[in-house]
């Protein structure tokens, strides 16, 4: 969360509650929602680090308020996050080391594994879909959001059949010895 929050710095000052709000309203109901207690932690976090700093704004009818600004450090920090591109990690799959691990506990099943998640990547398919068609149609980037996610679930459905026909294959083959 540091940051996307560095980032909507970038544009003005804003306090914390004012920062939660134009993450989900970008964002939308597909991606997690913030906490407001999480992102004053992680606003008073940047602030030790120098990317930000923070100024209490008195209010007459309300408690103040602290408004953050970008520093200079902050600035530098955003350019390199949008400089970089993203390695997603895939090897690191936790579903894959249980399938791999499977065999050699006597624990599970490989293909009941896989016929788990497959139900599991379903109904969260399901559960997207819904939630685009509720989304505003307006936010158009709450809708990639959802759309990336649904196509990432599909290419991990079609890895899920590739891994039970390699695993029926190995199984018939260990029949035949």
């Amino acid at each position: 969360m540091r940051l996307p929050l560095l980032a909507l710095l970038a544009r003005g000052p804003a306090h914390g509650y004012e920062l939660k709000q134009d993450l989900e309203q970008l964002l939308g109901s597909a991606y997690p929602q913030p906490n407001v207690g999480q992102v004053y932690v992680t606003l008073g976090r940047l602030e030790k680090q120098g990317l930000i700093e923070g100024e209490a704004v008195e209010q007459s009818s309300r408690p103040n308020k602290k408004v953050y600004h970008l520093t200079d450090d902050g600035r530098a920090a955003l350019r390199t996050w949008f400089s970089e591109p993203e390695d997603e990690p895939r090897v690191r799959d936790e579903f894959f080391m249980k399938l791999a691990l499977a065999p050699r506990t006597g624990l599970a099943d490989q293909l009941a594994l896989i016929n788990q998640q497959r139900r599991q990547y379903l109904n969260t398919m399901r559960s997207l879909s819904k939630l685009a068609a509720a989304e505003d149609r307006n936010n158009r980037i709450a809708h990639l959001l959802i759309e990336g996610a649904m196509l990432h679930l599909q290419a991990d459905l079609d890895w899920l059949e590739r891994c039970q026909e390699e695993l029926e294959e190995l199984n018939e083959l260990e029949e035949l010895e």
